[in-house]
């Protein structure tokens, strides 16, 4: 196994936690790996809770590409990032102990709104307008208009991402090991006078997608990362692309994400 030292535990839900991570300090401490303080100085940054407490433990620290992520949960529920149960703390450190986890890399999906610096999100990326009618805006693959979009909005995925809002939506449900970003419409309008593709769509890191939306009406759009808005006036242009960033995350070898899509959807 990696030889990791120091673990840091985000823990949402701040004193309803503070026994699970007592809990959980002593198992690492056992396992020769001390708790720390701050996540910058961490090799394991451990989530408390479902998907949506480690989708926010990797956009608080930064989206660190030089450590690892472990999600635990604190109830029975089904997940596709959280490996672990506090539940099961046993089965947590003899993963530990017989060496039968992996790390695996996810992608991480690179916004640029209006020229400003990047911004990252594991699962998706959406945009819609805020005020009640559809949102324009002109689709453009690399360099090339490839259509001019109206309807409710645009959603951007990873391929974990897939199987929430993009699946709900009628996209694919996306391999991880395929580092591409699938776009998926939202209630777009198709008729005599507007025409889209109709269906979701897969791009791949070497083709970048950008957004230029309509100046003509101000449709002040609320755009969101994973399971957080993102605050921005006056937005004229999106540019997305799969980044170069690789989320690590620690899982169990006989889990993969295959394995979770049938417990959680047949």
């Amino acid at each position: 196994m990696i030889n990791y030292k120091t673990i840091y535990f985000f823990a949402p839900h701040g004193e309803e936690t503070e026994t699970i991570c007592e809990d959980l300090s002593k198992l690492f401490q056992r396992l020769g790996i001390s708790t720390v303080d701050s996540d910058q100085e961490a090799d394991i940054i451990a989530s408390i809770g479902g998907d949506g407490a480690f989708l926010q433990a990797v956009r608080r620290s930064n989206f660190r590409d030089d450590c690892v992520y472990l999600g635990i949960a604190i109830d029975s529920g089904k997940y596709f990032y959280v490996d672990f149960h506090y539940q099961d703390l046993q089965s947590l450190e003899e993963a530990f102990q017989k060496d039968d986890i992996d790390v695996r890399n996810y992608p991480a999906l690179e916004v640029r709104v209006n020229d400003n610096e990047p911004s990252y999100c594991l699962n998706e990326f959406t945009l819609r307008s805020s005020i009640v009618r559809t949102i324009k805006m002109d689709v453009y693959i690399s360099n090339f208009l490839f259509e001019q979009f109206n309807g409710d909005g645009i959603l951007v995925s990873t391929p974990t991402g897939s199987t929430g809002y993009n699946k709900s939506l009628g996209g694919a449900v996306v391999d991880p090991l395929v580092h591409a970003i699938q776009v998926t419409e939202m209630a777009s309008v198709n008729n005599n006078t507007h025409r889209t593709l109709g269906t979701s769509f897969l791009l791949s890191k070497e083709r970048p997608l950008t957004l230029l939306i309509d100046k003509n009406v101000d449709y002040y759009p609320v755009m969101s990362l994973d399971n957080e808005a993102m605050s921005m006036r006056n937005t004229e242009k999106v540019e997305l692309g799969m980044s170069d960033k690789l989320i690590k995350t620690l899982k169990l070898r006989n889990n993969t994400f295959w394995h979770k899509a049938q417990r959680n959807f047949l």
